[in-house]
């Protein structure tokens, strides 16, 4: 098993991407500690993960917020060797129509919160630990009124980097993992149910190479690559799991479809 004996913090792992990593993190091996919001949300997930999990409630925007959690995870567990800063939140923020606050606020929950983990854990974190922070194609695809978003995760790509060279003198790896459009509870504004998520899905699916969404599974697998020692000499690197959407635009099929 890849990460046996070691734990790991997973932010924003109670749904989506989080929660999937959680579950391999955890049939690799891991100890993990999964935060959320919603408490009702936390127990049913403690449930969920067993007793090698630890769900903790925890907005990491708020202050000492990502310390209680690491103090927890800590209490239970006794260290931490892995940082998936996965948590954050989607959402338009179109030009002419956005107040200060609703912009600030998806900074603060995507690159700001993402920091402030990274913060909290690293008085913990030895040489050989693995921060993976969660990105999105959104900081090079430009779409049309989501400033705000695009912005922090373009802000997390560079963050990436310079955290990568802040810590290399402890050991200590950071890398990006980069999903495209995913099927995830991140987009329940604009698919609620499965009927209409799938119907988004094949809207979406027409400018993606691969021609279709991404599973969750498909970004916890390459977050597993990076945690683990697999990775244990690739640091300031980003992985990219969009099935070509930003790669091989080119092959997607609605240019297929022209042609």
């Amino acid at each position: 098993m890849r990460l046996q004996g070691k734990t790991a913090l997973i932010t924003g792992g109670t749904s989506g991407i989080g929660l999937a990593t959680a579950k391999l993190f955890l049939a690799e091996g891991a100890e993990v500690v999964v935060t959320g919001r919603n408490r009702q949300t936390l127990d049913a997930t403690q449930r969920e993960l067993g007793d090698r999990a630890l769900a903790v409630q925890a907005d990491a925007t708020e202050e000492g917020a990502a310390e209680r959690a690491v103090a927890e995870g800590i209490a239970r567990f006794g260290k931490i060797d892995i940082v998936f800063a996965n948590a954050g939140i989607g959402g338009a923020t179109p030009l002419g129509g956005t107040t200060a606050e609703a912009f600030s606020h998806i900074v603060r929950n995507n690159l700001d919160g993402s920091f402030l983990t990274v913060q909290a854990a690293l008085p913990h974190l030895g040489r050989g630990a693995a921060v993976i922070l969660n990105g999105s194609v959104h900081a090079v695809l430009g779409v049309a009124g989501w400033s705000a978003y695009a912005a922090a995760k373009a802000g997390l790509r560079a963050m990436s980097r310079v955290l990568a060279s802040e810590l290399a003198a402890q050991g200590i790896r950071v890398n990006l993992v980069v999903p495209g459009g995913t099927r995830t509870p991140i987009w329940s504004f604009a698919a609620p149910t499965e009927a209409a998520m799938d119907v988004l899905d094949a809207q979406l699916s027409l400018a993606i190479p691969l021609g279709k969404m991404g599973e969750a599974d498909d970004i916890a697998k390459a977050v597993l690559y990076l945690a683990s020692d697999d990775a244990k000499h690739v640091t300031g690197a980003e992985i990219v799991v969009d099935g070509g959407h930003t790669g091989a635009p080119a092959g997607a099929p609605v240019y297929r479809a022209a042609a």
